[in-house]
């Protein structure tokens, strides 16, 4: 498993993961509960949780390409909403994922 990680600053956070949440619902399984929206990709799973500072940013999936191919998905979705606040900073960071013997 791949992960990736940001934390991209915003005073609308919250507002934008549960428009992001609305827009996939159409195509994607998409679970929101108050401000953390999670989103079922077909190769990957994106969380995106609102707070007062931004929204935190997580992308795991098995394919360490196609998780980074959906970083730019996602931003561009995000700054989409977020029109009057781009360019919005994302920082993307890998994290380590544990494997099982």
């Amino acid at each position: 498993m791949s992960t990736i990680a940001a934390h991209v600053k915003t005073a609308n956070g919250g507002k934008y993961v549960k428009q992001l949440s609305s827009h996939w619902g159409h195509k994607f399984p998409v679970e929101l509960e108050g401000e953390t929206g999670a989103i079922t990709f077909p190769n990957a799973l994106v969380i995106l949780a609102g707070d007062p500072d931004g929204i935190a940013i997580t992308i795991t999936g098995e394919d360490r390409e196609g998780v980074e191919r959906l970083t730019g998905v996602v931003a561009s979705h995000i700054d989409r909403f977020a029109f009057r606040e781009v360019p919005l900073d994302y920082q993307w960071h890998w994290q380590e994922t544990a494997t099982q013997d």
